[in-house]
């Protein structure tokens, strides 16, 4: 069971099961589309733009005071599937959920039932000699097929399982006359014939893809690699496995956005107006910040040659980050803060709870812009601007893509039922047994 919880735990399985879809809400589908995006043999980092971290904030950066946001405690793989929320997750202000697709199943009307001709009436028995004998005659017919997708049969002991799963458990064995059983019966079918129509995305999805997938998975449990590796090992599934799981995931995103997404055309009239209709969702209150650092430690009480060398050494960094090199790869290599394991992310603050000579130095900075080397009692620190809210109203031209997004997300999950309605089932021979 626990290997199935990492598995599901990752997994888009809820567009294909035909409910509120994991996949197509910003929360979870946002860095899949990034990972998507990236060419084969890119190194570049997981983006968590957007995302305020919940790692414990370091001391290197703060004053006496305490973080506003203490950390949860830490979860065990699976990862938490996030719930609906904002389209920028990092404001305080909450907009309307991103997914308003309907709960239960949401493939009602894939198909109709086919007349097939009844089947004989049994010949009769006679009556069963033992108690042992009765009880088996009465058993239903839970692996019954009752419905096919190009051969796969579908059964009755699958169709109720589903249905219990999903919290419309079937009270009959007579499908005919059970609106329920039809309507997971449908949903199924549904799942089967997008699990056909994935496979041809088997070739396009390359490894460097899933290693982004994956490190991003990782970094959302603020785990360093070994960390995750022990912790996906306890939980019943090798790292194989996952890699095989992440493929999967990133086929069945690229077949979403390019067959569902891709397909949906949101006017900028329909932005301005969900923008004006939302005004108080896009203003920021308290100002804040979120950084990333590499901190060269200094022993305490350094001589003048340990701090000349740690100077030197934070130049040359510096110099790496501002001609290009990755950030969060410097970081992971450099760094001799905790935050190492997590490409030098550090989280959101205010500015009361920064070291003065540390938001002295990133106060001027436009966010992705990297600070001088600054000396505290810690070492010298190499603090990169992330985001930096002020407060106020956020303008259009900053959420526009946010906004579209959320509303392409609100509008998937028709486009899905209609995709799967008017194309796939043409493509496929369907039957319906009940």
């Amino acid at each position: 069971m626990a290997a199935s919880a990492v598995l599901m735990g990752i997994a888009v399985a809820g567009a294909f099961s035909g409910c509120a879809i994991d996949l197509l809400k910003p929360e979870s589908y946002s860095f899949i589309k990034d990972a998507i995006a990236v060419p084969p043999g890119s190194a570049e980092s997981p983006s968590t733009e957007g995302t305020p971290s919940s790692r414990p904030t370091p001391q290197t950066l703060l004053t006496s005071s305490a973080p506003a946001e203490p950390p949860p405690p830490s979860q065990p793989i699976p990862l938490p599937s996030p719930g609906p929320g904002a389209v920028n997750p990092s404001r305080e202000a909450r907009m309307v959920p991103a997914s308003d697709a309907p709960g239960g199943f949401s493939l009602p009307s894939l198909l109709s039932k086919k007349e097939v001709p009844e089947p004989a009436p049994p010949a009769p028995v006679s009556e069963p000699e033992t108690p042992d004998e009765e009880e088996v005659a009465s058993t239903p017919p839970v692996d019954r097929v009752v419905a096919s997708v190009d051969g796969d049969p579908i059964t009755m002991r699958e169709v109720q399982d589903f249905a219990t799963e999903h919290g419309q458990p079937i009270d009959t064995n007579d499908f005919a006359t059970s609106d329920t059983a039809k309507t997971a019966v449908k949903a199924l079918i549904g799942e089967k014939l997008l699990e056909q129509e994935v496979k041809k995305y088997d070739d396009k999805v390359d490894e460097a893809q899933v290693d982004k997938y994956i490190t991003q998975l990782r970094m959302d449990k603020h785990m360093s690699d070994e960390e995750f590796r022990a912790q996906l090992q306890a939980s019943g599934m090798s790292y194989d496995d996952l890699r095989k799981r992440a493929r999967m995931d990133l086929e069945k995103a690229m077949m979403i956005e390019q067959e569902v997404r891709a397909k949906i055309n949101v006017p900028d009239s329909d932005v301005k107006a969900f923008y004006d209709a939302h005004q108080q969702d896009f203003t920021i209150t308290k100002e804040r910040l979120r950084l990333s650092q590499i901190l060269v430690a200094l022993p305490p009480n350094p001589t003048s040659a340990q701090v000349t060398a740690a100077q030197k050494k934070a130049e040359t960094i510096r110099a790496r980050a501002a001609k290009g090199d990755d950030f969060g790869d410097l970081a992971r290599v450099y760094s001799d803060d905790e935050s190492k394991s997590n490409g030098g992310e550090l989280g959101w603050f205010a500015p009361a709870d920064i070291n003065d000579s540390i938001l002295a130095a990133v106060k001027p900075l436009k966010p992705g812009e990297i600070s001088a080397p600054v000396r505290t009692s810690h070492g010298i620190h190499i603090v990169k601007l992330e985001e930096h809210e002020v407060p106020g109203v956020v303008p259009l031209s900053e959420v526009k893509t946010e906004i579209r997004a959320q509303l392409i997300d609100q509008q998937s999950s028709a486009q899905l039922e209609k995709w799967v309605e008017s194309d796939l089932v043409k493509q496929h021979y369907v039957e319906t047994l009940y």
